[in-house]
């Protein structure tokens, strides 16, 4: 008999510190194709998958640049300098997760 469910962890993130965590925000979000967002930092942690298209994701100026699919994850840290969020010729799309503390409002600062 195959098994009607699948249940496979794609990432398992530990985070710095315990984060009281009062509500999460989920965006769908979109970049066009040939779109650099640029360098940034978010005033809290971020998770996202991939729904469409790709993306080149580069956490900081050190750390080499990797390709995300549709099906791929990634997490950016709070506070930690995101150097490329860029799309090729496809564009992408994907859902973000903003895990929030009360009063705490998701935010993206361009460096």
């Amino acid at each position: 008999m195959t098994e009607a469910i699948s249940r496979v962890v794609v990432l398992d993130q530990q985070l710095p510190a315990a984060l009281p965590v009062q509500r999460v925000e989920v965006r769908r979000i979109t970049i066009e194709p040939h779109t650099a967002v640029g360098a940034h930092v978010h005033n809290g942690p971020v998770f996202g998958n991939i729904v469409s298209g790709s993306a080149i994701y580069q956490q900081g100026d050190g750390d080499e640049p990797q390709v995300l699919h549709a099906g791929d994850v990634f997490y950016e840290p709070a506070v930690d300098r995101i150097t490329r969020f860029d799309t090729a010729d496809e564009g992408v799309t994907f859902i973000a997760y903003f895990p929030l503390v009360e009063g705490q409002e998701a935010r993206l600062d361009p460096l």
